[in-house]
C-alpha cells in the first residue's frame, strides 16, 4: 500500500477536509513547508493557496504521486500533534510527548490484531474520521506492511 491510496480511500471531500486542516506555522517548524511547497507545485504556500490547488493535487495523488502524499500526510499530522499522542498514548506506544517515537525501536510491538479498529471506535467523537483514519494508515504504513487502506 503506499500513502497516495490512503487519500484515495479516503475520497476527495476527506482530503479537502485534511488539506483546510494544515496549519503554515506547524509546516515550518517541522520543516515540511518548502518539500511540500515543491512537491505541490506552488511558488508561495499559504492555506488558500493550497485550498485552491486541492483539484491538482488529487489528480496528482491519482497519478500515484508518493512524495506529495508523503509530505501531505506529514502536514497534516504535524498540524495534529495532540491527537496523535493521544493516539499513541492509547496504544501505549512510547513517544516524547509531541507523538514522535523511535520507529526502530518496538512501536511495532504495540499494534496488536484489531488496533485499527479499536482506535477508530476510541477517537471517532474527539476528532474528525478522515483525520483518524489518515493516522492509522500513516502509522501502519511507518510500522507495518499493509497490503491495503483501512477505511473503518
Amino acid at each position: 500500500m503506499q500513502l497516495s491510496d490512503v487519500f484515495l480511500a479516503l475520497e476527495r471531500p476527506a482530503f479537502e477536509e485534511l488539506v483546510r486542516g494544515i496549519s503554515m506555522g506547524s509546516l515550518r517548524t517541522y520543516q515540511v513547508y518548502e518539500t511540500l511547497k515543491v512537491h505541490a507545485g506552488l511558488h508561495k504556500l499559504n492555506r488558500e493557496r493550497l485550498r485552491k490547488a486541492v483539484p491538482r493535487l488529487w489528480e496528482q495523488l491519482e497519478g500515484a504521486s508518493q512524495d506529495l502524499a508523503r509530505d501531505l500526510a506529514q502536514g497534516v499530522l504535524v498540524s495534529n500533534l495532540s491527537m496523535v499522542a493521544d493516539v499513541l498514548d492509547f496504544l501505549e506506544i512510547p513517544h516524547d510527548g509531541n507523538g514522535f517515537f523511535d520507529k526502530e525501536g518496538s512501536a511495532k510491538d504495540q499494534l496488536s490484531e484489531g488496533w485499527q479498529q479499536r482506535v477508530a471506535d476510541s477517537f471517532r467523537e474527539k476528532y474528525p474520521k478522515s483525520l483518524i483514519l489518515l493516522y492509522i494508515n500513516h502509522l501502519d504504513w511507518e510500522l507495518g506492511e499493509p497490503t491495503a487502506p483501512f477505511v473503518g
